[in-house]
């Protein structure tokens, strides 16, 4: 098929994203519940949806989740056949925060459409170059996907330039019950000229306690729940579930606690992992660097009214 017809359904806003890097959003052709950026694709037929309440607390999230019996997400097998696409864009990195591998290329073969499935799973800024290189080769757009690849990649070395030995830093994934963040933050931090005080490059995001937030005492407390836009970091924060824990941190006390929209910056394993990283760099460096992605995404955390 030539590769100017080629229909693609993306079922994770990362490979949205990345896709639309490449300059092939017109390609795209349906689209996951959560993809959401550029808007135009908000008008694209969305081919999952939770089985869960996301719009409730992290803690109510949390329960639904460790109650589950079954898939988080269903998948409208009948529309994917109606779209006929050539490649679906999904994830191998955690069946919690979108529908799985196993899920997807059940319901291409049950839909009985020839597409070719493409599973991310990243864990590192590499890895995400690497997956922005690999839509490329699938969608032959491999020069265009190593010329973003260049443009972030100097990005990230203009941080990590600019960026001095600095704070002690705490990265909130989850709010209730709390989590470290793992995976690629950790590895930002270090380019932000931070040091994580709860996360190791290479691991996994792990549960932990809000005891051992404050027993780590960070310089810097930053806020970035899965999934959760800004407003809804800042409320949950605010909660009578959370707040108590937060206030008796220096962090807050010193008002250098943020919360940072986590569902279009830091969870979302694509090119604005790059915005995420000057956004760090900002919280952490404010008098070096300043970032627009900063002023839209991030708000420095206050004592509830």
């Amino acid at each position: 098929m030539p590769e100017s017809s080629q229909r693609i359904v993306s079922l994770l806003p990362a490979a949205t994203e990345i896709v639309a890097a490449l300059g092939l959003a017109n390609r795209l052709v349906g689209r996951s519940h959560e993809c959401d950026e550029p808007e135009v694709v908000t008008g694209l037929p969305a081919l999952t949806s939770p089985r869960i309440d996301p719009t409730v607390s992290s803690r109510g999230i949390h329960d639904q989740v460790s109650q589950a019996s079954g898939p988080l997400f269903a998948l409208n097998v009948d529309r994917l056949a109606e779209l006929e696409p050539d490649l679906v864009l999904t994830q191998a990195a955690c069946a919690v925060c979108a529908i799985s591998e196993d899920e997807v290329t059940a319901a291409v073969r049950n839909s009985g459409v020839p597409a070719r499935v493409i599973a991310l799973s990243p864990t590192t800024l590499d890895d995400v170059f690497r997956d922005i290189l690999t839509v490329g080769e699938a969608t032959g757009r491999l020069r265009e996907a190593h010329e973003v690849v260049a443009g972030l990649k100097r990005r990230c070395d203009a941080v990590a330039l600019h960026a001095t030995a600095g704070p002690t830093s705490a990265i909130i994934e989850w709010l209730d019950p709390p989590m470290a963040a793992g995976n690629w933050v950790p590895e930002m931090v270090r380019l932000a000229g931070g040091r994580d005080v709860l996360g190791k490059e290479g691991a996994y995001s792990h549960w932990i306690t809000w005891a051992e937030v404050t027993a780590a005492d960070p310089d810097v407390v930053v806020l970035i729940p899965c999934g959760f836009t800004l407003d809804r970091v800042v409320t949950e924060a605010r909660s009578p579930a959370v707040w108590p824990h937060l206030e008796n941190l220096r962090a807050v006390r010193e008002g250098r606690a943020w919360a940072i929209d986590g569902h279009h910056l830091f969870n979302r394993p694509g090119p604005r992992l790059v915005d995420s990283l000057e956004v760090l760099a900002e919280v952490l460096h404010p008098e070096v660097f300043s970032f627009a992605a900063t002023k839209r995404f991030a708000q420095r955390l206050s004592e509830p009214q």
